[in-house]
């Protein structure tokens, strides 16, 4: 259970304050990186940034959530959402710019919304099943269908071979 919603007088102000600059520190790198895999780089560090300034509004109350990353992650979805459907979710320039395999763009912006979201959250940010479930707000078995699913279709349509082992070998791993 989180902290008690306070009264705004100025020392609980300051207090708010410093609260919200600890979680800002730990949670904004997370929900920014998620937003730029879901909806590119330019649209998702602004939806990230929109979301943080959101979460500060309401401090009060984000608090008290179980998972105000997750929520935050999903306010930063809901302000990109317009602004995303006019673009590509990766943008084939990132191949040159960042030196990957000039096909996986149109690759992954061939997966479905879930499956392009489970593979860069977990394969390109670096993103813990279980973090990357809470983020999406979905289990990680749910999760680790998308996950599967998705990269299945880039190696067929990528031509790559599967790895020896799979997300799926070790059920323990959250990785």
């Amino acid at each position: 259970m989180g902290p008690t919603p306070v009264d705004e007088t100025d020392d609980v102000a300051d207090i708010r304050w410093v609260d919200f600059a600890a979680f800002y520190r730990e949670t904004e790198p997370r929900v920014r990186r998620a937003l730029v895999a879901a909806c590119g780089v330019e649209i998702g560090v602004e939806a990230a940034s929109r979301a943080m300034e959101l979460g500060f509004q309401r401090w009060s109350d984000l608090r008290l959530m179980d998972n105000p990353a997750g929520y935050l992650y999903r306010v930063g979805r809901n302000a990109a959402r317009d602004r995303r459907k006019a673009l590509p979710a990766v943008v084939p320039e990132a191949a040159e710019r960042y030196g990957f395999e000039p096909a996986l763009p149109d690759a992954l912006n061939a997966l479905t919304e879930q499956q392009r979201q489970a593979v860069l959250l977990v394969h390109g940010a670096g993103e813990t099943l279980a973090s990357a479930a809470a983020m999406l707000d979905i289990s990680v078995s749910t999760l680790r269908n998308h996950l599967s699913r998705g990269l299945d279709h880039l190696r067929r349509r990528l031509g790559v071979e599967p790895a020896r082992h799979s997300i799926n070998d070790d059920p323990e791993s959250d990785r």
